[in-house]
């Protein structure tokens, strides 16, 4: 039997039943579908994840105590001003560096009040991260050397606290203390699964002074480009090593932070697309079901075909070719489901979804694979019915 033939019955054998054969085919396209889904909601995570660490500022480098191995174990900042002021030395300009001094506390105006992260800085902060005002000015030397009561609103708190309002020359009270407001920052929205519109920045000096600490939790470093980052990175290391001996510290510089989360975010989106395949085996186990009841149902039809001639190999291929056609249509159907699906979920959720070729290449060669395997058995089955015996059958 020529293989265009072969196809043509096996079309045909499937159009007889196309109730059943609908119903073979929606594991497959639930499958195809779901690994489409979950591959484009992985990948849109992990390249999101990336925007918004790029999106701190360019040749970024952090400086914490501690290691950089997500397994390790907090450790008690002891990083100071002082520290701050010798790593400048090391890279040579002021305006490159900053510091942090993070804690979470309550700002009120009037009536209205907001839990929020409140940043002890410095004025070079909008140097290091990209940072613009929207109104107002932001921190000055003079206020971080002299500990002035000054704070620059974060733009969502900002609009809780006053509406449509300005702002800037309030007062407002920040952990019980009084501050006067001097400038509004620009939205910048989501970064790392925080709202860094939900902030607000004071002196660090003041800071300090207000929380009761003499520590800082992190320097920040805008290095001059990517050639001397690392470089930039160890000398700071060593620099701060020679200042405190029994502490280890780490320059992680933004390719590390994304390598990292992207290794992490990867793993994660194969292991989703490993667990939207198990229904494609499922479906791969309906299908080779469904093959071997037509089998049974199909004997006279086999017996006769062996009479006037057919080979057994001709008969296994009828077979396989009905379960690969069954299996690749829903492939195809299950990739457009999957496509339309990735795209509503990203217009219509914060949850975003990129599409890639290979999930999709991926999904659909799964699917014929699927075919292919669960068809063989039927296959070898059908072809083996002795004639004499299947003409029997009633």
């Amino acid at each position: 039997m020529r293989l265009a033939e072969a196809f043509r019955v096996a079309v045909g054998a499937l159009r007889v039943n196309r109730l059943r054969s609908g119903l073979t085919m929606l594991g497959v396209v639930i499958g195809v579908a779901a690994v489409v889904v979950l591959v484009a909601i992985g990948t849109g995570t992990k390249q999101e994840v990336e925007r918004q660490v790029e999106g701190l500022g360019s040749n970024l480098l952090l400086v914490f105590p501690g290691q950089t191995t997500f397994t390790a174990a907090p450790t008690l900042s002891r990083l100071s001003l002082a520290d701050a002021e010798a790593v400048a030395r090391v890279v040579g300009d002021r305006n490159r560096v900053t510091v942090q001094v993070t804690s979470g506390e309550t700002v009120r105006t009037g009536t209205r009040s907001r839990f929020t992260s409140v940043l002890g800085v410095l004025e070079t902060t909008p140097n290091v991260f990209v940072r613009d005002l929207a109104r107002g000015s932001y921190l000055s030397r003079s206020d971080v050397d002299t500990g002035r009561r000054v704070v620059v609103l974060g733009s969502s708190v900002a609009e809780d606290l006053f509406g449509d309002r300005d702002p800037v020359g309030q007062q407002v009270t920040v952990a019980g203390v009084r501050f006067r407001v001097i400038g509004v920052l620009a939205p910048i929205g989501q970064g790392l699964g925080m709202d860094r519109d939900d902030q607000v920045h004071i002196p660090v000096t003041t800071a300090q002074r207000v929380l009761g600490t003499s520590r800082i939790d992190l320097i920040a470093v805008r290095a001059p480009n990517r050639e001397t980052i690392r470089d930039l990175g160890d000398a700071i290391v060593a620099e701060l090593a020679d200042r405190h001996p029994d502490t280890e510290f780490s320059a992680v510089t933004q390719e590390e932070v994304i390598g990292v989360l992207g290794r992490i975010l990867g793993v994660l989106t194969y292991v989703l697309a490993a667990i939207a395949g198990i229904s494609l085996l499922v479906g791969g186990v309906g299908v080779s079901n469904i093959m071997l009841v037509s089998v049974r149902e199909r004997v006279r039809e086999i017996g006769l075909r062996k009479a006037v001639g057919a080979r057994p190999r001709d008969i296994g291929v009828q077979f396989l070719i009905e379960a690969v056609l069954l299996t690749t249509v829903g492939g195809l159907i299950g990739i457009g489901l999957g496509v339309a699906a990735s795209l509503l979920t990203a217009a219509l959720s914060p949850v975003p979804a990129a599409i890639t070729g290979w999930s999709m290449a991926l999904a659909f060669g799964v699917s014929v694979a699927v075919g292919v395997v669960f068809g063989v058995v039927p296959a070898v089955r059908a072809g083996r019915l002795d004639p004499v015996v299947a003409l029997r059958v009633d």
